[in-house]
This record gives C-alpha cells, structure tokens and sequence, in this order.
C-alpha cells in the first residue's frame, strides 16, 4: 500500500509541474520571448516523457 501512496504522490507533483509548465509557456507566448517559448518548451517535453514512462510502468504492470 505504501508504494500505492508513493505512486499517487509521483503523479499528483507531475501534474502540478505540468500545469505550472503550460501556465509559463502561455506566458512567454504572450510576450513572444524566444528565449522562454523555448525554455518552456523544452521542459514540456520532459514532462511528456516523464508521462510516457509512468504510462509505460502502469501499461507493463510496473506500477499499481
């Protein structure tokens, strides 16, 4: 069960991170700031893959 909660906290930070990520690159759109658009987007991008991997986990039975 501990794991369970572990899991849960894992992925509830994720999506704090995830939409702390989006609210900045909305952000740096609306200023067109390259520099952040592009910041923002690479952090996007690991979190997609942070995503596909706990999809991947949960899929092969990894996780719950």
């Amino acid at each position: 069960m501990d794991r369970r909660k572990t899991w849960r906290n894992q992925e509830e930070q994720l999506v704090a991170r995830w939409n702390a990520a989006t609210e900045r690159f909305r952000a740096a759109h609306a200023g067109q700031l390259a520099a952040e658009v592009a910041a923002a987007s690479a952090e996007l991008e690991t979190l997609r893959r942070q995503i596909a991997r706990y999809k991947s986990e949960f899929n092969t039975g990894k996780r719950y």
